[in-house]
């Protein structure tokens, strides 16, 4: 499961055996969410993160969708 991004407490990772729309997980100390990226950004589901840290890593998301994207490519292909 290789991370992508740690940042503000925030890990960004996904799993190298996934295979739905390109998505993210992002983990806390609190809990975890995932977020689809491919088209618009969307919190497919949230399991104990704050809101100030799903807002967060919407933020971040954003900020760093298409290098996420072109991660998500190189593990399983176009």
């Amino acid at each position: 499961m290789p991370t992508l991004l740690i940042l503000f407490g925030l890990r960004f990772y996904f799993y190298t055996r996934d295979h739905e729309s390109i998505h993210i997980h992002v983990k806390s100390s609190d809990g975890e969410a995932k977020f689809e990226i491919e088209e618009d950004l969307r919190l497919v589901y949230n399991n104990g993160l704050k809101l100030k840290d799903v807002k967060l890593a919407e933020s971040i998301l954003e900020e760093n969708k298409e290098n996420f994207i072109k991660e998500w490519k190189r593990v399983f292909g176009e």
